[in-house]
């Protein structure tokens, strides 16, 4: 399985970002999938994640309320829309994929994720 993740950029605070993330290879729909971001210096932080079938998803308690991460089983994509971004929220976001989660789990630990995506960088400016 190989992961695209894009949609990143330079942002104002408050301003809204859409990331997309398509996988090649694999059956999509048997992945459970995730975000992540790190900055400089920093362990890989949970964002949210989504299971198989997508009615089943989790947030980073910082990112509740604000982040929705959905997906498209035909166009083999996830998203993660960000509405309210913060300057804290600036990192590069990856996203990964599990092919051993079963139906209804949402994966919240990074070990759990056999395939990454290359990262797309965030930059939120105050």
């Amino acid at each position: 399985v190989q992961l695209q993740a894009s949609g990143g950029g330079s942002v104002q605070a408050g301003d809204s970002l859409r990331l997309s993330c398509t996988a090649s290879g694999g059956t999509f729909s048997r992945l459970a999938m995730g975000w992540f971001r790190q900055t400089p210096g920093k362990e890989r932080e949970f964002v949210a994640a989504i299971s198989r079938s997508g009615l089943t998803s989790k947030y980073a308690d910082s990112v509740k309320g604000r982040f929705t991460m959905s997906r498209d089983n035909d166009k083999k994509t996830v998203y993660l829309r960000m509405d309210s971004l913060r300057p804290e929220d600036t990192a590069v976001y990856y996203c990964a994929a599990d092919p051993n989660a079963i139906v209804g789990v949402v994966v919240l630990e990074a070990y759990r994720y056999d395939y990454w995506g290359q990262g797309t960088l965030v930059t939120v400016s105050s």
